[in-house]
């Protein structure tokens, strides 16, 4: 799947789930349960024990867009896309990543905070921004002042949104949405509670039909 084509599809799903659990277990049940929900894409991070192999098993499936988050060194990026991984996703600007993504032709978002992040972001190559941690910068009104001075940057904020918050993340400009600790709630799933899972995906999904 070409870079663009992979951007294009990202844009219609607007919803990242950013999958981050203590064993590849609990990762696994939460995209199981998350997709039956309605989600393709899937960010993967790699914090999660054996999570080149998580990338690889999913990967493989052709009803899903699988990304690899928490990318920090050119040799996970590596790995990464040797996993099959379709874009690569940055906490922080790690200048190499860009160039070895696209020389796969993979999309990389790198995080940034600061509008001086964002654009050196822009400059190592990055195909869009992660402004991570967005709850601690101000929230979606915080992204509406970034995207008002970088109207042509695709920006992706991630870190502790709501659910709640998502139509107005969008409405503001997102190009779409990281979401991880309200969906992939590892208690919640220790606990077998799947439809209580499937039913928050189903209001998650519900906020971006009129994006």
């Amino acid at each position: 799947m070409a870079l663009n084509s992979v951007l294009k599809r990202l844009r219609k799903l607007r919803i990242i789930p950013v999958v981050r659990a203590s064993t590849p277990e609990i990762a696994e049940t939460a995209i199981e349960w998350l997709t039956d929900a309605g989600f393709r894409t899937f960010e993967i991070t790699l914090t999660i024990p054996d999570a080149f192999e998580l990338i690889t098993q999913y990967a493989s499936r052709k009803d899903l867009l699988i990304g690899a988050g928490t990318v920090t060194s050119a040799e996970q990026a590596e790995r990464c896309l040797d996993s099959g991984a379709k874009y690569l996703v940055s906490p922080c600007i790690v200048t190499e990543l860009p160039g070895i993504s696209h020389q796969k032709d993979v999309p990389c978002f790198l995080g940034a905070m600061t509008p001086t992040e964002v654009r050196s972001a822009v400059i190592a190559g990055a195909d869009a921004v992660k402004i991570f941690p967005i709850n601690l910068l101000g929230g979606a009104s915080y992204l509406k002042a970034l995207s008002s001075v970088f109207p042509q940057v695709h920006l992706i904020p991630t870190g502790g949104v709501k659910s709640d918050d998502i139509s107005q993340y969008l409405e503001y400009g997102a190009m779409c949405v990281g979401l991880g600790g309200e969906l992939v709630n590892e208690g919640l799933i220790l606990d077998g509670q799947r439809e209580t899972i499937i039913q928050l995906g189903k209001q998650v999904l519900q906020q971006t039909a009129a994006f």
